[in-house]
Protein backbone atom coordinates (compact mmCIF):
# COMPACT_ATOMS: atom_id res chain seq x y z
CA UNK A 1 0.00 0.00 0.00
CA UNK A 2 3.03 2.44 0.43
CA UNK A 3 4.49 1.76 -2.56
CA UNK A 4 0.76 2.49 -4.09
CA UNK A 5 -0.20 5.27 -2.49
CA UNK A 6 3.74 7.32 -3.23
CA UNK A 7 3.17 5.86 -7.16
CA UNK A 8 -0.43 6.14 -8.13
CA UNK A 9 -2.46 8.20 -5.42
CA UNK A 10 0.35 11.23 -5.34
CA UNK A 11 -1.19 14.15 -7.62
CA UNK A 12 -3.89 12.80 -8.68
CA UNK A 13 -7.79 13.64 -8.33
CA UNK A 14 -10.84 11.35 -8.13
CA UNK A 15 -14.59 12.58 -8.37
CA UNK A 16 -15.31 9.36 -6.27
CA UNK A 17 -14.49 6.47 -3.91
CA UNK A 18 -15.72 4.01 -6.97
CA UNK A 19 -13.01 5.95 -9.71
CA UNK A 20 -10.57 5.78 -6.85
CA UNK A 21 -10.57 2.04 -6.66
CA UNK A 22 -11.39 1.74 -10.32
CA UNK A 23 -7.78 2.87 -11.30
CA UNK A 24 -5.76 1.93 -8.36
CA UNK A 25 -7.04 -1.69 -9.72
CA UNK A 26 -6.18 -0.70 -13.41
CA UNK A 27 -2.70 0.67 -12.30
CA UNK A 28 -1.50 -2.50 -10.66
CA UNK A 29 -2.55 -4.66 -13.68
CA UNK A 30 -1.20 -2.77 -16.21
CA UNK A 31 1.36 -0.42 -14.61
CA UNK A 32 3.24 -1.65 -11.69
CA UNK A 33 1.97 -5.62 -12.37
CA UNK A 34 4.09 -5.38 -15.58
CA UNK A 35 7.32 -4.04 -14.37
CA UNK A 36 9.72 -6.47 -13.63
CA UNK A 37 11.75 -6.77 -10.55
CA UNK A 38 15.29 -7.87 -9.74
CA UNK A 39 13.65 -9.17 -6.29
CA UNK A 40 11.79 -11.87 -8.68
CA UNK A 41 15.14 -12.63 -10.80
CA UNK A 42 13.44 -10.58 -13.82
CA UNK A 43 9.86 -11.49 -13.28
CA UNK A 44 6.80 -9.03 -13.28
CA UNK A 45 4.55 -9.35 -10.33
CA UNK A 46 1.55 -10.03 -12.07
CA UNK A 47 3.47 -13.39 -14.06
CA UNK A 48 4.31 -14.51 -10.88
CA UNK A 49 1.30 -13.91 -9.35
CA UNK A 50 -0.81 -16.04 -11.73
CA UNK A 51 2.03 -18.72 -12.02
CA UNK A 52 2.63 -19.51 -8.74
CA UNK A 53 -0.36 -18.03 -6.36
CA UNK A 54 -3.00 -17.73 -8.01
CA UNK A 55 -3.83 -21.33 -7.83
CA UNK A 56 -3.16 -21.30 -4.60
CA UNK A 57 -6.23 -19.11 -3.55
CA UNK A 58 -9.21 -19.69 -1.32
CA UNK A 59 -12.49 -18.94 -2.47
CA UNK A 60 -14.12 -16.21 -0.15
CA UNK A 61 -16.67 -17.21 1.77
CA UNK A 62 -20.38 -16.75 1.46
CA UNK A 63 -21.15 -14.40 4.02
CA UNK A 64 -19.09 -11.87 5.65
CA UNK A 65 -16.96 -11.96 8.61
CA UNK A 66 -19.11 -10.54 11.31
CA UNK A 67 -17.84 -9.97 14.91
CA UNK A 68 -19.28 -12.22 17.78
CA UNK A 69 -20.01 -12.09 21.38
CA UNK A 70 -19.24 -15.10 23.74
CA UNK A 71 -21.07 -15.68 26.51
CA UNK A 72 -21.48 -18.89 29.25
CA UNK A 73 -25.47 -18.51 30.64
CA UNK A 74 -26.90 -21.04 32.06
CA UNK A 75 -30.22 -23.19 31.28
CA UNK A 76 -32.59 -22.38 33.99
CA UNK A 77 -35.57 -24.45 34.97
CA UNK A 78 -37.81 -23.23 32.11
CA UNK A 79 -35.19 -24.41 29.54
CA UNK A 80 -34.31 -21.19 28.61
CA UNK A 81 -30.90 -18.86 28.47
CA UNK A 82 -30.57 -15.42 28.31
CA UNK A 83 -28.24 -14.03 25.56
CA UNK A 84 -28.14 -10.58 25.26
CA UNK A 85 -31.59 -9.44 26.67
CA UNK A 86 -33.19 -11.97 24.78
CA UNK A 87 -34.44 -15.92 26.23
CA UNK A 88 -33.74 -18.42 23.80
CA UNK A 89 -35.04 -22.03 24.23
CA UNK A 90 -32.65 -25.01 24.47
CA UNK A 91 -33.65 -28.58 24.97
CA UNK A 92 -34.52 -29.74 28.50
CA UNK A 93 -31.81 -31.89 29.39
CA UNK A 94 -29.44 -29.34 29.17
CA UNK A 95 -31.27 -28.11 32.23
CA UNK A 96 -28.89 -26.60 34.87
CA UNK A 97 -25.83 -26.09 32.40
CA UNK A 98 -23.89 -23.62 31.49
CA UNK A 99 -23.71 -23.48 27.70
CA UNK A 100 -21.11 -21.40 25.27
CA UNK A 101 -23.58 -18.77 23.63
CA UNK A 102 -21.69 -17.21 20.22
CA UNK A 103 -24.32 -13.92 19.41
CA UNK A 104 -23.50 -12.61 15.86
CA UNK A 105 -25.41 -10.29 14.22
CA UNK A 106 -27.50 -12.60 12.62
CA UNK A 107 -28.10 -15.30 14.56
CA UNK A 108 -27.20 -17.04 18.14
CA UNK A 109 -25.81 -20.18 18.39
CA UNK A 110 -25.56 -22.20 21.69
CA UNK A 111 -22.52 -24.92 21.94
CA UNK A 112 -22.43 -27.87 25.20
CA UNK A 113 -18.64 -28.95 24.88
CA UNK A 114 -17.86 -27.74 21.40
CA UNK A 115 -21.44 -29.38 19.89
CA UNK A 116 -24.05 -27.03 18.68
CA UNK A 117 -27.20 -27.76 20.89
CA UNK A 118 -29.44 -24.88 19.03
CA UNK A 119 -29.50 -22.16 16.76
CA UNK A 120 -31.76 -19.42 16.67
CA UNK A 121 -32.16 -16.21 14.51
CA UNK A 122 -31.04 -13.10 16.85
CA UNK A 123 -33.16 -10.79 17.99
CA UNK A 124 -32.70 -7.86 20.11
CA UNK A 125 -35.23 -8.49 23.40
CA UNK A 126 -38.19 -10.75 24.16
CA UNK A 127 -37.50 -14.78 23.54
CA UNK A 128 -37.39 -17.61 20.96
CA UNK A 129 -39.61 -20.49 22.08
CA UNK A 130 -39.68 -24.00 20.51
CA UNK A 131 -42.08 -26.44 22.23
CA UNK A 132 -40.05 -29.17 21.01
CA UNK A 133 -37.54 -28.40 23.84
CA UNK A 134 -39.75 -29.13 26.51
CA UNK A 135 -40.24 -32.28 28.43
CA UNK A 136 -42.91 -34.55 26.60
CA UNK A 137 -45.17 -33.70 29.06
CA UNK A 138 -44.42 -29.99 29.34
CA UNK A 139 -45.47 -30.32 25.70
CA UNK A 140 -48.62 -32.39 25.95
CA UNK A 141 -49.76 -29.07 28.33
CA UNK A 142 -49.05 -26.32 26.22
CA UNK A 143 -50.93 -28.17 23.11
CA UNK A 144 -54.09 -28.24 24.82
CA UNK A 145 -54.93 -25.04 23.84
CA UNK A 146 -58.15 -22.62 24.82
CA UNK A 147 -60.07 -24.76 21.91
CA UNK A 148 -59.08 -27.58 22.96
CA UNK A 149 -60.57 -26.68 26.49
CA UNK A 150 -63.55 -25.37 25.05
CA UNK A 151 -64.23 -29.09 23.31
CA UNK A 152 -63.13 -31.08 25.82
CA UNK A 153 -65.32 -28.94 28.84
CA UNK A 154 -68.70 -29.09 26.00
CA UNK A 155 -68.08 -33.69 26.40
CA UNK A 156 -67.84 -33.56 29.97
CA UNK A 157 -70.94 -31.44 30.31
CA UNK A 158 -73.04 -28.19 30.59
CA UNK A 159 -71.44 -27.04 33.63
CA UNK A 160 -68.10 -27.63 32.88
CA UNK A 161 -68.97 -26.37 29.97
CA UNK A 162 -69.97 -23.01 31.53
CA UNK A 163 -66.78 -22.71 34.17
CA UNK A 164 -64.24 -23.21 31.22
CA UNK A 165 -66.18 -20.29 29.01
CA UNK A 166 -66.07 -18.58 32.57
CA UNK A 167 -62.31 -18.96 32.58
CA UNK A 168 -61.94 -18.54 28.97
CA UNK A 169 -64.00 -15.33 28.32
CA UNK A 170 -61.10 -12.63 29.33
CA UNK A 171 -57.34 -13.32 29.74
CA UNK A 172 -57.33 -16.86 27.83
CA UNK A 173 -53.78 -17.38 28.15
CA UNK A 174 -54.04 -15.95 31.79
CA UNK A 175 -56.45 -18.66 32.80
CA UNK A 176 -55.45 -21.71 30.28
CA UNK A 177 -53.72 -23.29 33.10
CA UNK A 178 -57.12 -22.86 35.57
CA UNK A 179 -59.09 -24.51 32.92
CA UNK A 180 -56.64 -27.28 32.09
CA UNK A 181 -56.79 -28.37 35.82
CA UNK A 182 -60.53 -28.41 35.83
CA UNK A 183 -60.70 -30.61 32.87
CA UNK A 184 -57.93 -32.42 34.78
CA UNK A 185 -59.60 -33.21 37.72
CA UNK A 186 -62.08 -35.68 35.23
CA UNK A 187 -59.45 -38.37 35.16
CA UNK A 188 -59.10 -38.46 38.86
CA UNK A 189 -62.70 -38.07 39.93
CA UNK A 190 -64.55 -39.16 36.62
CA UNK A 191 -66.70 -36.81 34.49
CA UNK A 192 -70.35 -37.02 36.60
CA UNK A 193 -68.78 -35.95 39.96
CA UNK A 194 -67.01 -33.16 38.05
CA UNK A 195 -69.93 -32.07 36.46
CA UNK A 196 -71.56 -32.15 39.85
CA UNK A 197 -68.84 -30.04 41.27
CA UNK A 198 -69.19 -27.52 38.70
CA UNK A 199 -72.67 -26.97 38.88
CA UNK A 200 -72.63 -26.66 43.04
CA UNK A 201 -69.77 -23.72 42.26
CA UNK A 202 -71.54 -22.30 39.99
CA UNK A 203 -74.60 -21.95 42.70
CA UNK A 204 -72.29 -20.92 45.33
CA UNK A 205 -71.32 -18.20 43.17
CA UNK A 206 -67.43 -19.46 43.07
CA UNK A 207 -66.77 -21.35 39.87
CA UNK A 208 -62.75 -21.61 40.68
CA UNK A 209 -60.48 -24.28 40.29
CA UNK A 210 -59.07 -24.38 43.98
CA UNK A 211 -63.69 -24.30 44.95
CA UNK A 212 -64.44 -27.25 42.80
CA UNK A 213 -61.18 -29.03 43.42
CA UNK A 214 -62.05 -28.89 47.67
CA UNK A 215 -65.86 -29.66 46.78
CA UNK A 216 -64.55 -32.95 45.29
CA UNK A 217 -61.88 -33.57 47.96
CA UNK A 218 -64.54 -33.27 50.43
CA UNK A 219 -67.39 -35.19 48.41
CA UNK A 220 -69.88 -32.43 49.15
CA UNK A 221 -70.79 -32.02 45.12
CA UNK A 222 -73.96 -33.89 46.01
CA UNK A 223 -75.41 -31.74 48.73
CA UNK A 224 -78.59 -29.85 47.50
CA UNK A 225 -78.28 -27.08 50.57
CA UNK A 226 -76.69 -23.57 49.75
CA UNK A 227 -76.00 -21.71 52.08
CA UNK A 228 -75.33 -17.73 51.31
CA UNK A 229 -74.19 -15.35 53.67
CA UNK A 230 -75.24 -11.61 53.11
CA UNK A 231 -72.60 -8.96 54.27
CA UNK A 232 -74.43 -6.77 56.88
CA UNK A 233 -73.97 -2.91 56.18
CA UNK A 234 -72.34 -0.95 58.86
CA UNK A 235 -74.07 0.69 61.59
CA UNK A 236 -73.84 4.30 60.11
CA UNK A 237 -75.83 2.97 56.84
CA UNK A 238 -78.83 1.88 58.31
CA UNK A 239 -80.32 5.31 58.82
CA UNK A 240 -80.23 7.43 62.29
CA UNK A 241 -82.64 4.84 64.34
CA UNK A 242 -80.36 2.33 64.06
CA UNK A 243 -76.94 4.11 64.41
CA UNK A 244 -77.32 4.02 68.35
CA UNK A 245 -79.49 1.08 68.70
CA UNK A 246 -76.36 -1.27 70.05
CA UNK A 247 -76.11 1.27 73.10
CA UNK A 248 -79.88 0.52 73.34
CA UNK A 249 -79.09 -2.86 73.59
CA UNK A 250 -76.20 -3.16 76.04
CA UNK A 251 -78.42 -0.77 78.22
CA UNK A 252 -81.28 -3.26 78.43
CA UNK A 253 -79.13 -5.90 78.89
CA UNK A 254 -77.63 -4.13 82.07
CA UNK A 255 -81.24 -3.91 83.43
Amino acid sequence: MPYIRDSFYRGRNFATEEAMATGALTWCSDVAGLRRHSSLEGGAPLAVFRAEELGLLLPLPLLTFELAAWSSPKVGPDCYVKVGRALYSVPWHHIGKNLDARQGQRTVELFDNGSVVKTWPRIEKGRQTDYGDYPPEKVASFMKNPAWCRHKAAELGGAVAEVIAGFLADGALHNLRSAQGVIRLADKYGPGRLQAACRRAIEVGDPGYRTIKGILAASTETETDVKTSVPEAPAHLHGQESLFSHLDDQEERAR
